[in-house]
């Protein structure tokens, strides 16, 4: 069977019917793109090869190792001549849908380490225009280190302060030839932080004021907010899908169908990459804050005030749950009347439409997502996605939210138990079936005292154990018996979830 690479793509090979293939030609490089991995491949490289198959960029993407090591990969890209297929699937206004296509805008891997002049050479390049970047959200960090010219730098940052003074040396400070930085890493302020960083080593390394210049007056950095749940290589598939194919791939990718990119720039940048204009749910904007909260509150808010909630009452699986009515109607309640209402700093249309594509995502038939893994370090998760809401809409309706008040007895609820064994806390579903609870050690510790100490099955018990956990201001940086009523309501729910069976208690509360 052939292996996949360019020669496929002029020698009449036979593709399917339903594989869309990007532009055919060889583009010049204007994207270089530190990592390789299946996300940006089915994210960025997939948005830039849509807008290159519809002549609105009209460039190719180099791909950077950055860190050492991972060399079969590299090699694997390389082998295809930068061609992989990208499998997007999942659904869409509640239809199932499934895209294949054809990626053609990476051109090569680079592996620094080994070839550091032809990354080098990557910075001479008068055609290259932007950076993508994503080297994990300990990627963009500031270590003092010293300028080195015959190896790469050790931090991420300190690779791109290297990289722009030798750009700026070969073009004599020509302002034409800044770049525009497009970091994914998931920390907030990406871009604003990888300016920080770079500047700092311009300064330990002495690099000069007129450099400093350029790069605060040539050179952009955007933020950037990301959302796609990417699936990777589909290992138990692969042999099914290279004889359905027709040819040998070692880096498929797949990916959910949902997409949305918020980039934090100028309004020109818009021009440059038109990626609304061809269909791509891709905002640039002067803040991407309101849209952070909108993915915090909604999306992230919807999986931590329901999948809690949703184990006990016996499902394990997401989309599973999302088979339940009253598990469907319990969300539809939690967005629709109480999380949207607190946000006000998009319009309604725009969050409704935010918050429908959740069910769309929940359900997404491709992917088993288990509530156990989205159960980690709930704690955290609580305090930052939904005990804002609660606020605010207290706040603003001068009273609590129903389900979401719920569901915070429901995230007590699902830490029970009192041993904690190999860094978790063993709670217990339906009387006698265990399960593994993990989050800060500290955490775990206090819910096993508070669990050894309270019959969680006496109302009093329950009620102990619910305004020690409000009390706790390590957990939520302040004490949430404060909130008029809050305990008292949770006490009685987690009482009811202690006592009957959870699945008839989210029932009684629709």
């Amino acid at each position: 069977m052939e292996k996949l690479n360019r020669s496929l793509l002029t020698n009449g090979f036979k593709f399917n019917d339903d594989l869309v293939i990007g532009n055919k030609e060889k583009l010049p490089e204007k994207v270089i793109q530190f990592g390789e991995g299946n996300f940006l491949r089915a994210f960025v490289d997939y948005m830039f090869d849509c807008l290159n198959a519809e002549g609105k960029f009209g460039g190719s993407i180099t791909l950077i190792q950055p860190i050492p090591g991972g060399d079969m990969l590299r090699d694997f890209i390389n082998e295809q001549e930068g061609l992989y297929t990208l499998i997007a699937r999942g659904r869409e206004n509640g239809e199932k849908v499934v895209s294949k296509r054809l990626i053609t805008s990476v051109n090569k891997c680079l592996n620094p380490y080994v070839d550091l002049n032809s990354y080098n050479d990557c910075a001479k390049n008068p055609e290259l225009r932007f950076v993508v970047s994503n080297t994990t959200e300990a990627g963009i960090t500031y270590k003092p280190e010293p300028y080195v010219e015959d190896k790469p730098q050790d931090t991420f940052p300190a690779k791109v302060c290297n990289f722009l003074n030798l750009r700026y040396k070969t073009f004599d400070g020509d302002k034409s030839k800044g770049l525009v930085f497009i970091p994914c890493e998931l920390i907030d302020d990406n871009g604003k932080a990888l300016k920080e960083c770079v500047l700092k080593y311009a300064n330990d390394w002495s690099l000069g004021a007129d450099f400093i210049d350029w790069v605060e007056t040539a050179c952009i950095f955007t933020s950037t907010l990301v959302d796609r749940i990417v699936t990777g290589y589909p290992r138990p598939e692969v042999e099914a899908l290279t004889e359905e194919f027709g040819y040998v791939d070692n880096v498929i990718d797949t990916s959910e169908i949902f997409h949305t990119w918020v980039i934090e720039g100028p309004a020109e940048l818009a021009e440059e990459l038109p990626f609304n204009k061809i269909g791509l749910n891709v905002i640039c904007t002067e803040t991407v804050k309101p849209y952070k909260k909108r993915k915090v509150r909604i999306l992230n808010g919807a999986h931590t005030c329901s999948v809690l909630g949703a184990y006990l009452a016996g499902h394990t699986i997401v989309r599973k749950m999302m088979e339940d009515p009253d598990i469907i109607k319990y969300l539809e309640e939690a967005l629709d009347d109480e999380i949207i209402p607190a946000l006000t700093d998009l319009e309604y249309s725009d969050l409704k439409a935010f918050s429908d594509a959740v069910f769309d995502r929940f359900k997404n038939p491709f992917i088993d997502h288990k509530i156990l893994d989205i159960s980690l370090n709930s704690t955290s998760k609580f305090r930052a996605r939904v005990l804002p809401t609660i606020k605010e809409y207290l706040e603003l309706k001068g009273k609590l939210p129903k389900v979401l008040t719920f569901s915070f007895a429901a995230y007590v609820a699902f830490y029970n138990g009192t041993e904690i064994k190999d860094g978790a806390l063993i709670g217990t579903r339906n009387g006698n079936e265990e399960y593994p609870i993990k989050d800060d050690a500290a955490v775990l510790e206090t819910y096993a005292a508070l669990n050894a100490a309270n019959d969680r099955t006496t109302k009093e018990g329950s009620a102990a154990v619910i305004k020690a956990v409000c009390a706790n201001t390590d957990f939520w940086g302040e004490d949430l018996n404060a909130i008029d009523g809050f305990a008292d309501i949770c006490s009685e729910y987690l009482y009811k979830l202690s006592t009957e069976s959870p699945a008839e208690v989210i029932k009684s509360i629709l």
